[in-house]
């Protein structure tokens, strides 16, 4: 079996940086491919398109990327393992093993192929908790060599997606469950640099960042989380299908000077 996470090393000198892109995959294990209908598998289409790619760029400032291997509707890394919901305000978001897409779509074949705990706990064992044993490794790796490190959780999604808000996204939304997730230090860095370029910055509405964040984030312990949210179109064509090269250098632009900020901030920060 593959690997349900591909790792991206740095090509220079390591920093205290980790990103990790938990919704850009794309595959389906040998064994789930017939679940699902096949068109819909095809071009699954509440992936975080490209994002990995988007952040290329990450080796080359000493930063190590992992990013999932597997579709998230095999199993959503980004939310509670137990399946409890991260928002309470009513909103609704596909969940852990999702059976339909954020459209109320159906991707499986039929019920009977819809995961029961016991293939929920399997995906889980199978899919999940590798992703985190590994970010958690990587953590660990990083805060043993500068004795601080922050995770940086890529996300992207739809411009509009109505069945969580009626209105359009802000470009970016920072989030960092309500600046419990790290430092505050690192927070405005993250903040100011991303507001100097021309896209609309949101902190922490409508999303606060997903399970991995609040998860791993513990600041107390020198361990500082993030996660970034934007739309597609940002990066994207129109249609949000294909990769806009020109939209793309665009938001290198301001992601680029973000992590030299971000990384200066880290070898100022105190360790607790």
């Amino acid at each position: 079996m593959n690997s349900p996470f591909i790792i991206i090393e740095p090509k220079v000198k390591k920093v205290p940086i980790i990103i990790s892109v938990p919704h850009c995959g794309t595959e389906f294990p040998e064994e789930l491919k017939g679940s699902y209908i096949e068109s819909m598998a095809q071009h699954p289409d509440d992936t975080d398109w490209f994002v990995h790619n988007l952040y290329d760029f990450a080796s080359e400032y000493g930063i190590t990327l992992i990013h999932a291997r597997y579709s998230r509707w095999v199993i959503d890394l980004n939310r509670d393992p137990e399946s409890k919901p991260l928002y309470n305000d009513g909103r609704i978001i596909t969940g852990l093993t999702p059976s339909t897409d954020f459209f109320g779509n159906d991707i499986y074949v039929s019920e009977d192929k819809i995961p029961d705990q016991n293939e929920v706990n399997r995906r889980l064992e199978t899919y999940y908790w590798p992703y985190y044993k590994k970010v958690e490794e990587l953590l660990a790796e990083r805060k043993a060599e500068f004795g601080k490190v922050l995770l940086w959780d890529a996300h992207s999604i739809r411009e509009n997606v109505p069945t969580i808000q009626k209105e359009a996204f802000p470009d970016m939304i920072l989030g960092d469950n309500d600046e419990k997730t790290a430092d505050p230090k690192i927070i405005e860095t993250a903040l100011s640099s991303l507001r100097k370029g021309e896209y609309e910055i949101s902190h922490n509405s409508p999303f606060k960042g997903g399970h991995i964040t609040r998860y791993f984030g513990k600041p107390e312990n020198n361990v500082h989380a993030l996660q970034l949210e934007m739309n597609k179109i940002l990066y994207m064509n129109d249609k949000e299908i294909e990769l806009s090269f020109d939209r793309m250098l665009h938001v290198r632009a301001i992601l680029k000077p973000t992590f030299e900020a971000l990384i200066k901030v880290l070898s100022e920060l105190k360790i607790n």
